[in-house]
């Protein structure tokens, strides 16, 4: 159930008690899917394909919870939630992926997602996950709470002088900074190449530059890296 700014309960824009779930899906297969195994647990107040529509969905619903795909035309989930959080209060957000990637994990629960699970997930499960989320809780399949947690307790280390103390980050040029942190972020090459204004080929270029000065092996390397360093 919402509250307003005072902590009072609302009415659910679903009524009669269900939780109002906007639904934000690419692929319109899963969201009838997602719809069904839902059921009559809550009430669907709207679906939207991409950003700008997930934008302009919830902003008009104001729902209870927002089950949000991570990648998505456009953005991506991330780029919802850095729209509406702090506009929306109220509005509580479960990302629902296929992907399992530590990075995707990461960068929308930083962004302010309240959990994260999988399409693997079972109906009855997925039904728990958004009235947990609803009532306040926070959600993870299993095997990507430990992603979280080492993310957190990396970024929440004692903070050195200095913003960051890895000599990597002065082999980077300024574009290489730029790649780094939105790939350590979760964003895809199109998604990184959408916002630079870069070709995917490019961003892959800068993305092997930054691994190999930095000395890391893959983006969950990455992650962490960035974390450590306060970079996210």
């Amino acid at each position: 159930m919402s509250t307003d700014g005072s902590g009072r309960p609302t009415v659910s824009p679903g009524g009669s008690g269900r939780p109002a779930v906007f639904l934000v899906d690419d692929h319109a297969m899963v969201r009838t899917g997602v719809r069904t195994e839902l059921g009559d647990a809550v009430t669907v107040v709207g679906e939207a394909a991409d950003v700008a529509g997930a934008v302009e969905g919830i902003r008009a619903a104001v729902p209870d919870v927002v089950l949000l795909d991570v990648h998505l035309p456009g953005g991506g989930g991330r780029a919802v939630l850095e729209e509406l959080r702090a506009e929306l209060p109220s509005v509580r957000w479960l990302a629902l992926s296929v992907s399992d990637a530590a990075e995707d994990v990461i960068a929308v629960i930083r962004a302010g997602a309240r959990g994260y699970v999988t399409k693997t997930i079972s109906g009855p499960d997925l039904r728990d996950a958004v009235r947990r989320v609803a009532d306040g809780d926070v959600v993870f399949s299993p095997r990507l709470a430990g992603f979280v947690l080492d993310a957190f307790a990396a970024s929440s280390s004692p903070a050195p002088e200095d913003p960051a103390t890895d000599p990597g980050l002065d082999l980077l040029s300024a574009r290489e900074r730029e790649v780094m942190q939105l790939l350590a972020r979760g964003y895809t090459y199109r998604e990184i190449g959408s916002r630079l204004f870069i070709s995917v080929k490019t961003v892959e270029s800068h993305a092997s530059n930054v691994l190999r000065k930095l000395q890391l092996s893959n983006r969950n390397e990455l992650t962490r890296w960035a974390a450590t360093n306060r970079l996210l």
